[in-house]
């Protein structure tokens, strides 16, 4: 998993990836804007996810923890932080133990997703 920029010429484009699917970061906080946080989730129990996701150690301390994290549903699955990794690993530090999170329709992540399950990707990704 990593959370990246897409290829700066093409685009100022903020992905996500994790295992073979991606996201436009750019587009979901678009649909989040201006929502009202449906509820918080623990960042404890996100924890386990960070070893597998690359996090800018300089870019923890600078994070808003009142800006809420950003969830899609996975099909056949549950609920995946596309936004807000940095977020819960500077909770996790503070010992913070509740962060809001907007979580997306089905139809939004659908939409915002760039590939995986059942969108084959159409760009290619550094």
């Amino acid at each position: 998993m990593t959370t990246t920029r897409a290829d700066a010429s093409r685009d100022d484009t903020e992905a996500f990836r994790f295992l073979a699917w991606a996201w436009n970061v750019t587009a979901a906080k678009a649909y989040a804007e201006g929502r009202t946080p449906e509820g918080r989730l623990s960042p404890r129990a996100w924890a386990g996810f960070l070893s597998a996701i690359w996090i800018n150690e300089d870019h923890i301390s600078e994070v808003d923890l009142s800006a809420p994290l950003i969830a899609v549903p996975i099909p056949n699955a549950g609920p995946l932080i596309i936004d807000g990794w940095h977020r819960i690993a500077r909770a996790l530090r503070e010992q913070v133990t509740e962060l809001p999170v907007i979580i997306l329709t089905e139809q939004e992540e659908y939409a915002c997703r760039i590939y995986g399950g059942d969108k084959a990707p159409t760009a290619r990704f550094r």
